[in-house]
């Protein structure tokens, strides 16, 4: 598999090209900003009309996940879900999918800014979740060895005299921030604020996509 092996306040982690974050020690599985029921809320309010599969498109490559590393435990670092009780407006059909992904593990959801409450589908629901020496939580603080999401990080790079975007993964002395996982879910560049003075002296980007690669972080 395409993917990028590191090291993180002593927890040997890998980043997945789908933008997941894998700790095969733990066999644990993170994914941050799924932003499911994205397109039934706009619906609901008029906006901006989204594929109306891109909840499945979103599952469909954390089911791929899932089953190409083995994992046993999931955390979902908030914002899984696009508005407070939306899952309720998902489709029948991908309701059953997360009931089913979920089986047979240890499935913890983290309160985002988006959805600050638990959610009607099974699994733990956390504020945030110490695991050894990683701290997982949904909006980056002051924590060593936090793991958060929240900022959808997106790297802009100049190639061959064309302006290239890829989502990343954000690391550094203190912190990693993963991409959304969510289809259709935006990006914030990092060499904007606030990402740019979050990240401290040293950070590296980590692109996803079809090759997973890690630069310093774009200022």
């Amino acid at each position: 598999m395409n993917t990028h092996a590191f090291s993180f306040h002593g927890a040997a982690l890998v980043a997945l090209p789908s933008g997941a974050l894998f700790w095969p020690e733990e066999r644990l599985l993170v994914v941050s900003d799924l932003h499911l029921g994205k397109s039934a809320r706009l619906s609901a309010v008029g906006g901006a009309q989204l594929p109306p599969y891109e909840g499945r498109d979103t599952l469909q490559r954390l089911e791929r996940d899932i089953e190409a590393t083995g994992a046993r435990r999931v955390i979902c670092l908030g914002d899984s879900f696009d508005a407070p009780e939306i899952e309720s407006a998902l489709p029948e059909e991908e309701r059953l999918w997360i009931t089913r992904l979920q089986a047979g593990r240890d499935w913890t959801w983290i309160e985002g800014n988006h959805d600050p409450g638990p959610v009607a589908l099974g699994g733990a629901h956390r504020e945030a979740v110490v695991l050894g020496p990683l701290t997982f939580r949904h909006v980056a603080g002051e924590t060593p060895g936090e793991v958060s999401g929240h900022y959808h990080p997106k790297a802009r790079l100049a190639l061959r005299g064309r302006s290239l975007s890829r989502p990343c993964f954000l690391v550094d002395a203190t912190r990693l921030i993963l991409p959304a996982f969510g289809s259709y879910t935006g990006g914030l560049c990092c060499s904007r604020a606030p990402l740019a003075g979050l990240m401290g002296d040293g950070a590296q980007a980590i692109l996803t996509g079809a090759r997973v690669v890690a630069i310093p972080m774009p200022r």
